[in-house]
């Protein structure tokens, strides 16, 4: 079976850290896929807010994930600080990609726990369809 194989960019312009919650934990006793995808989703949120935007106003449209690729490589366990670093890249016409590294030390030594990807589409929630990057937006993310 084919793995999901993700080029990570370097420079990572964006990082913010989370601690993990006994709540974020799964049956395994470590952080469970769909907490991986929530952390994700956070570290999203709080790029966006440091560029003075949200997924709702993304420089007057809104933004809406087209997909998303997640590459597990370690555990996390309760008690431990994810590290996430964030870029955004590849811009298109409607969309670009976001990049996600999620890290953790342990005895000094950064570990990868997850690399990952999310597709961004600019969609217009009152109008139900997909529209051009505002160029001001694309700017100020671009420059994080």
């Amino acid at each position: 079976m084919a793995r999901i194989k993700l080029t990570m960019p370097s420079g990572f312009s964006f990082e913010t850290r989370l601690p993990v919650r006994i709540t974020d934990l799964n049956y395994g006793g470590h952080v469970g896929n769909d907490t991986i995808l929530s952390i994700i989703h956070e570290a999203r949120m709080r790029f966006l807010q440091k560029a003075g935007y949200t997924e709702m106003n993304f420089g007057g449209t809104g933004l809406i994930m087209s997909d998303v690729a997640i590459e597990f490589k370690q555990e996390l366990f309760y008690g431990e600080e994810v590290i996430v670093k964030v870029i955004a890249t590849e811009f298109g016409r409607v969309g670009f990609e976001l990049y996600y590294q999620l890290l953790k030390t342990v005895a000094g030594v950064s570990k990868v726990i997850a690399n990952a990807r999310t597709g961004m589409v600019c969609y217009d929630y009152t109008l139900k369809k997909i529209v051009s990057i505002p160029v001001e937006a694309k700017a100020t993310i671009e420059s994080l």
